[in-house]
């Protein structure tokens, strides 16, 4: 798990791999940041952490560099990207093809970037949410795992809309975590095919 601070997602992540019949185990948690809160989660859960800062290197190859070392070291087969505030480069996402996920408030390809809850109830959308999906040099793009999708009301702010698409991140990256590690969803193309079918979305119904 990369983070950079508070680890809500991480918290979520901890809690659906402490199951016993989980398919994934956390081995890692590394930092860019030494003050980043996750780290704490990560101590409380018994799981080992590390911080590689980037603010240590002259420039980001040689801290990715250093990054991905670290991650080979430690046996690392799959990265989740759980609030890791940093642009990767095409080197090292092309390094962990397809062995890289990540999670980003929207319905992607819409609203990539920042501000997303703001533009979504600007663009006057019905229907905004979450995407987990693996990671391209392109950012907040590559092949989608899951979705999750809440309503926009007619009196949300980006506040009380953040609110409800963070409670769905935290289903929705353990259920993708689950498939990839699973072996049940893998990339076809850049599509990925679910190996029962099941389209992987979630809706809520929550006002």
């Amino acid at each position: 798990m990369l983070i950079s601070g508070r680890g809500s997602n991480l918290q979520a992540l901890i809690r659906a791999t402490s199951d016993v019949e989980a398919s994934a185990e956390i081995a890692l948690v590394l930092a860019n940041r030494a003050d980043a809160g996750g780290l704490d989660h990560a101590a409380a859960a018994g799981i080992p952490q590390t911080v590689v800062d980037h603010r240590d290197y002259a420039d980001r190859e040689a801290f990715e560099r250093h990054l991905s070392a670290t991650l080979e070291a430690a046996g690392i087969e799959l990265i989740c990207l759980a609030g890791f505030m940093r642009v990767l480069s095409p080197w090292l996402v092309e390094r962990w093809r397809d062995r890289l996920l990540n999670i980003h408030p929207s319905l992607l390809p819409a609203f990539r970037g920042l501000d997303t809850h703001r533009r979504a109830i600007e663009a006057g959308v019905r229907l905004a949410g979450c995407t987990v999906h693996f990671v391209r040099a392109e950012v907040d793009s590559g092949p989608i795992i899951v979705q999750g999708a809440v309503p926009v009301l007619a009196d949300d702010t980006p506040d009380s809309l953040a609110t409800r698409v963070l409670d769905l991140e935290h289903r929705c990256y353990p259920m993708a975590l689950e498939l990839v590690a699973s072996g049940r969803a893998e990339v076809d193309g850049e599509r990925v095919r679910i190996d029962d079918g099941t389209p992987a979305l979630l809706i809520s119904p929550e006002a």
